[in-house]
């Protein structure tokens, strides 16, 4: 290959991944900034487990097809963990 051919493939090669890092960079740059600021405001927006109330349902309906545990649980004013 000629001398001068390879150097303006190598300089084509080169441009063309810089400029593939200068798209992906704008496009993505913001995206990852929005994500980051969304997890920490989300997080700082959690309100705390002790925060909440339990109210247990008391519906019929759904007293019928309730296991003992999960009744256990909603008597003791906690949110149940078992179906």
């Amino acid at each position: 290959m000629n001398p001068i051919r390879r150097i303006l493939v190598g300089a084509a090669v080169a441009g063309s991944l810089l400029t593939g890092g200068v798209i992906g960079a704008t496009i993505a740059g913001p995206l990852g900034a929005s994500a980051a600021t969304s997890a920490a405001a989300a997080t700082a927006a959690t309100p705390s487990a002790g925060s909440r109330t339990f109210v247990p349902n008391e519906d019929a309906t759904h007293e019928a097809g309730e296991s003992a545990a999960r009744e256990a649980q909603e008597n003791a004013g906690q949110v149940p963990t078992v179906p």
